[in-house]
């Protein structure tokens, strides 16, 4: 980049150098303009100063254009006289150029003569802002580089302190590094030591959980068949008081069927009828079927008649009169069942 800023400064100064072209013609120009009207003026003899006036003139406007070329370049401003000089010497040139076509009424040969001095002066202020222009970019220019060599170096600075923090932890890195092999050494070996010790201290261990095992085991075997003997003696147990209840039941049936069998051998006259035994059942007594209730669960049998049995047994037990406490010893059902039973057969017969 900044070879391209350097190539472009020095393109612009080739084209500015082109001016001093456009100088150096204004300035012959005036010369040869400007002496016959001098002469005309000068006194016999003194035909030779003629070229002096113009020449001194326009030597005037080189040094103005050169210097204020090479002030402009430096970034300088010479002040009020040389600009005053700048304008003095353009508007000497204009004047003395124009003059003799001005005396004689030729407004055409002023505008001639005018152009050379006129571009003169033009030239001479434009070239002063060009290179003022071109110094200030350069300047501009210069900064810029100037602040991307102090980025660039900064970032070299901070780049070399990172390599050098880089290899700093590299070389904490491989410290670390031989230190943790060294210490990972030494605790392979301990754990080597430590692995021997333990593995004399679990064949130890396991010899005696062997031992313990086998006695558990043999504890086991022994408490198992102690269960097993005490299930067997009580199952033997149970079975003998399910067969006692059984047969205690049985028992209780016997008897209370031959108690009704008794009762059904009573004389006529004796034997309730039907009527008395329905109106026994309907009429509540409240005493008394608690009483049968607690009789009945006290002989309740072991065993339960199917539903369809005890209804059966409860009508055979209408038919022959017994009572609702037999029926429900007989059946297993409770009493309260029996005696919907036994109305259930009274509204059918009424």
């Amino acid at each position: 980049m900044k070879l391209d800023t350097q190539a472009q400064v020095d393109a612009a100064e080739k084209t500015l150098r082109l001016s001093w072209v456009i100088v150096f013609g204004a300035v012959l120009y005036s010369v040869l303009t400007v002496t016959p009207l001098v002469l005309r003026f000068t006194p016999a003899g003194w035909e030779l100063t003629a070229p002096i006036l113009p020449i001194v003139v326009d030597a005037a406007v080189v040094i103005v254009v050169r210097v204020d070329a090479i002030v402009a370049k430096l970034d300088g401003d010479a002040g009020f006289w040389p600009a005053l000089l700048r304008w003095l010497t353009g508007v000497m040139t204009l004047g003395l150029n124009v003059a003799d076509s001005a005396l004689k009424g030729d407004l055409v040969g002023v505008g001639v003569h005018a152009v050379a001095p006129i571009l003169l002066i033009v030239v001479a202020e434009a070239g002063l802002k060009w290179r003022r222009a071109i110094t200030t970019a350069v300047e501009r220019i210069e900064r810029q580089h100037a602040a991307e060599r102090e980025r660039e170096r900064i970032e070299l600075r901070e780049r070399e302190d990172r390599e050098r923090a880089d290899r700093e932890r590299e070389r904490e890195a491989a410290r670390l590094e031989r230190e943790r092999e060294e210490r990972a050494d030494r605790e392979r070996r301990e754990a080597d030591a430590a692995d021997r010790e333990r593995e004399r201290e679990h064949a130890a261990r396991v010899a005696r959980e062997e031992r313990e095992h086998a006695a558990e085991l043999e504890r086991q075997r022994e408490e198992r068949a102690d269960a097993r003997r005490r299930e067997d003696q009580e199952r033997v147990d149970r079975e003998r008081r399910e067969e006692r209840a059984r047969q205690e039941a049985a028992q209780k049936a016997k008897e209370a069927m031959q108690k009704a069998e008794r009762d059904r051998k009573v004389p006529e006259g004796r034997k309730p009828g039907l009527t008395a035994v329905s109106a026994s059942v309907s009429t509540p007594r409240p005493a008394v079927s608690a009483a049968a209730h607690e009789s009945a669960h006290e002989t309740a049998p072991a065993y339960k008649m199917s539903e369809a049995d005890a209804r059966q047994a409860v009508a055979d037990a209408v038919r022959e009169g017994r009572s609702q406490r037999q029926v429900a010893a007989l059946t297993g059902w409770s009493t309260g069942w029996v005696a919907a039973r036994f109305k259930e057969l009274e509204e059918d017969a009424a």
